[in-house]
């Protein structure tokens, strides 16, 4: 199995509104209340609320060593998460399997004539795609644990223009993102963005997509990118909140790990969509 730096990022449900700007440079720390994280007209805190703003403040900081279990666990789990997502709320997606699978059901009653055959066929396919997605997403976590997720400090820690950052709340990481810099088209990729899922709701990802914004703009890049292959729509409204724009994509795309064999393209498919925010004219 050929493993190559897979490139995905993990749907995250985000509901929190907009907020001012957060400053900092890749060597800062960000410090974000949940106050901060609904609107900026939000009056600032009485000292009633004061202890509760103290414990639900969000700290985005760089990546350490000691993060690398909690970070491998976001991520494990986040992924994990497409199983069910990709085999059963993907084929919505999906308007020409949809109608392949009417179509092999029909072709089991024509063959069998059996009315109890053909209605447990859906089923069948149904099962197939969930044992299909679970056979590749569990081979493209395989990949990505043995590539950038295997050494952190490797892969965006050393390298010039790459970085990666933890959101800490009550002294536990709870999320994480990643920015990899392209110097051939002078671009930072947004990558590996997820919340544990106890967590989300509070606008951290959003806080998430906006550290790596601002490191791109301190870093004088020219534009931020990523590519999805996540089917709630949740993470699209949070790209497109922080202001990217869709420039393309592809219907049936080849994770890191497929095998590419006839089964594996009948009951796996998925949509991957790139992304783009433009920051200077070049």
């Amino acid at each position: 199995m050929h493993c190559s730096s897979p490139k995905m990022v993990c749907e995250t449900k985000i509901v929190a509104d907009e907020h001012d700007a957060i400053q900092g440079t890749k060597k800062d720390s960000i410090i974000v209340s949940s106050s901060q994280m609904w609107t900026s007209s939000t009056p600032a805190p009485n000292p009633i609320e004061e202890n509760y703003v103290r414990k639900d403040t969000v700290f985005i900081r760089e990546f350490e060593r000691t993060d690398h279990v909690e970070v491998r666990r976001i991520f494990y789990e986040g992924i994990m998460e497409r199983i069910p997502n990709t085999a059963f709320r993907g084929i919505l997606q999906q308007s020409q399997t949809q109608f392949l699978y009417v179509l092999l059901t029909l072709m089991c009653f024509a063959v069998s004539k059996s009315l109890a055959l053909t209605c447990c066929a859906p089923f069948v396919l149904m099962g197939a795609r969930y044992f299909y997605s679970s056979k590749v997403i569990h081979n493209y976590l395989a990949c990505a644990l043995q590539t950038d997720m295997a050494d952190i400090e490797e892969y965006y820690m050393k390298p010039t223009g790459s970085c990666f950052w933890v959101a800490v709340l009550e002294g536990q990481v709870v999320g994480i993102v990643a920015a990899q810099g392209r110097e051939d088209d002078n671009t930072v990729e947004l990558r590996r963005m997820s919340v544990d899922s106890r967590f989300r709701g509070k606008g951290i990802a959003k806080v998430l997509g906006r550290r790596v914004l601002e490191f791109a703009m301190h870093n004088n890049y020219a534009a931020v990118v990523l590519g999805t292959t996540a089917v709630k729509m949740a993470a699209h409204k949070l790209y497109e909140s922080l202001g990217f724009r869709r420039t393309g994509g592809s219907e049936d795309y080849m994770l890191p790990g497929m095998s590419r064999s006839p089964l594996e393209r009948l009951f796996f498919q998925i949509r991957y969509q790139r992304y783009r925010l433009q920051l200077r004219e070049e």
